[in-house]
């Protein structure tokens, strides 16, 4: 009897498209017996192992057809020998394929496939094949009952009611879009369709594949699926942009779009999540391709809202760098590199610029300053100007400050000695001219020095009141000769003041560009005594003159308290070059500052 059942053998296409499944519901199979190549098996759970979606899929529908086909007295079992190793990383090259085909011929079945070329491999090797295509419709994805008209993102977790942002650019609210929590059958329904309409869609791709997480681009729906162990329970993330605006609608000064049409070359745009840094990056490259410019886009996820006239690349074979390659035997006028995160983007966004590819990149950062700080650490300072020239900060959705880059040599502002004199990077408000930064070397740092005395007076006044309010007893705060601002409590208070308030602290450092200290402050003084400074290898080596030793005495800088130190052996206080005071030290010495000692009280 089971001779005489006709038997199916499908390849790893139709599994994955979930075929044989919604045949045997539809009644198109009947009475027959499906015959599962192990080939195939072992190439879907080396998929799976991957955390490939296919992988899965494929073994889901095996699961599938075994628990229908009884209904329609389909006999389900496997046949063929297990792949080697060899033959499963040549799966590309067909050599899987090969072995399903083998599988099919022996046991004299029908092929059935949703690839045409396996279908046409198999008629030529005599082996009867029936060629399914995919499904190219797909009906309205069941998740989309939660997006309306306002929605930027929707999120969804197993065992989370449905929330959504909704609004537009800066005003954002975060919505329940119900009480009830998701099941898990309601989260891996809505992946699942989202996978079938990602394989049958021409407007679909996959973006990232890792062990856990999958995104994807979906015509323009951008989703990111996490599942554990990656995350503790299946989650859904969809974002689609709401507005495609084109730069006239920012309402920059003709100055601005003067700048961008003619001069700016490398070009950051900059600020927080959610600050509609790559609509402003989609409204751009069309200004350049109108302008008649050839621009392309690196991109992963490729989610800029472009026309078709600029080609959209991501990372070829996983690399930027590779595509990079490619774009320069392209030639384009601009390359938009959207989303700029891991230390390569920066380093493959300096090359081409250098190459003479005009550049803007994307990059997330909390202040302008920030995003010019990233490059610091990846090209020479005399080049920086010539890789970054201008910044544009957005924050919700509106350009915010604009930041233009030049390289001059002169002498740092607050220096005076002549000797001095050296490259800086200044760093200008575009509209205004201000000087707001200047980025030079001082021995072997490179430092950010921001050129603000309003913003100084202001930062130094909140730091009183933020210590003020927490019932610190003993303070001061000064700006220190190497630009930044020291917090002086006593000595005793330090762990207390850092725990409490560092973080306020840091915050205050990214707004104004300069760096807080923590230090204790000054014993009082008595009478100043002889020194000398000599300098031995990675240390300054201070001499004083009858002073016990494991007494303590205060440094100062002409009048200013650098440090208190204990005298050691033969009336010796050793400070590392290393060090805030080191530094300090250094910059007393070349600025011919007075170095002065006094006993302490």
């Amino acid at each position: 009897m089971e001779s005489q059942l006709r038997r199916v053998v499908p390849d790893t296409s139709l599994l994955i498209n979930r075929v044989l499944s919604r045949m045997i519901e539809g009644g198109e199979l009947r009475d027959c017996e499906i015959i599962i190549p192990v080939p195939a098996l072992d190439e879907l759970q080396a998929q799976a192992s991957r955390g490939r979606s296919e992988g899965f899929v494929g073994l889901e529908e095996i699961k599938r057809i075994r628990e229908i086909g009884h209904t329609a007295s389909v006999i389900v079992r496997f046949a063929g020998e297990r792949p080697t190793l060899e033959e499963i990383r040549l799966a590309r090259g067909g050599r899987i394929d090969a072995l399903i085909r083998d599988v099919a011929r022996r046991e004299r079945a029908i092929l059935y496939t949703s690839d045409y070329v396996q279908a046409l491999v198999a008629e030529a090797e005599g082996v009867e094949a029936v060629y399914v295509p995919r499904k190219q419709e797909v009906g309205e994805l069941s998740v989309m009952k939660f997006m309306t008209h306002n929605t930027m993102s929707l999120h969804l977790k197993v065992g989370a009611p449905p929330i959504a942002k909704t609004g537009a650019l800066g005003k954002v609210q975060l919505v329940k879009l119900r009480d009830e929590p998701l099941s898990q059958d309601e989260v891996q329904t809505f992946v699942d369709e989202l996978l079938t309409a990602l394989r049958t869609s021409k407007d679909g791709y996959l973006e990232i594949v890792r062990q856990g997480a999958v995104v994807a681009q979906l015509g323009d729906l951008r989703f990111a699926v996490a599942k554990p162990p990656f995350s503790d329970e299946l989650e859904l993330t969809i974002v689609r942009p709401l507005v495609r605006l084109k730069l006239e609608d920012y309402n920059l000064s003709d100055r601005l779009i003067s700048r961008l049409s003619k001069r700016a070359e490398g070009v950051l745009i900059a600020g927080p999540p959610g600050s509609g840094k790559t609509t402003f990056a989609s409204s751009l490259a069309e200004f350049y391709s109108n302008l008649g410019k050839v621009v392309k886009t690196l991109e992963s996820p490729r989610d800029l809202l472009v026309g078709p006239e600029i080609t959209q690349y991501g990372p070829l074979e996983g690399d930027f760098e590779k595509t990079a390659e490619v774009l320069l035997l392209v030639r384009p006028d601009f390359t938009i590199f959207d989303e700029m995160r891991r230390p390569r983007d920066f380093q493959v966004f300096i090359d081409m610029r250098l190459a003479g590819v005009g550049m803007v990149g994307v990059i997330h950062a909390s202040d302008p300053i920030d995003a010019i700080q990233r490059f610091l650490e990846r090209t020479e300072l005399g080049m920086l100007p010539n890789v970054v020239d201008t910044v544009i900060f957005l924050r919700e959705g509106r350009v915010q400050k604009v930041y233009e880059l030049s390289l001059v040599v002169r002498l740092p502002k607050g220096m005076k000695n002549e000797d001095l004199v050296r490259p800086i990077v200044e760093v200008r408000d575009f509209e205004t001219g201000e000087l707001e930064y200047e980025i030079y070397t001082f021995g072997d740092e490179r430092v950010v020095v921001a050129i603000k005395p309003r913003a100084l007076e202001e930062a130094i006044s909140k730091i009183n009141d933020l210590l003020t309010s927490a019932g610190v007893s003993d303070f001061r705060v000064e700006r220190s000769p190497d630009g930044s601002v020291s917090v002086m409590v006593e000595r005793s208070e330090i762990r207390d003041v850092t725990r409490s308030l560092g973080r306020t602290f840091r915050e205050i450092e990214r707004a104004h560009g300069f760096r807080v200290k923590i230090i204790p402050l000054p014993v009082a003084v008595g009478e100043e005594v002889d020194c000398s400074i000599s300098d031995v290898g990675a240390s300054f080596v201070l001499t004083v003159k009858d002073v016990e030793a494991g007494k303590p005495v205060g440094v100062y800088v002409d009048d200013e308290y650098l440090l208190t130190a204990t005298v050691g052996k033969k009336g010796r206080v050793r400070v590392s070059k290393d060090t805030e005071a080191g530094r300090a030290i250094i910059t007393a010495l070349t600025e011919g500052k007075r170095l002065r000692v006094f006993l302490t009280r």
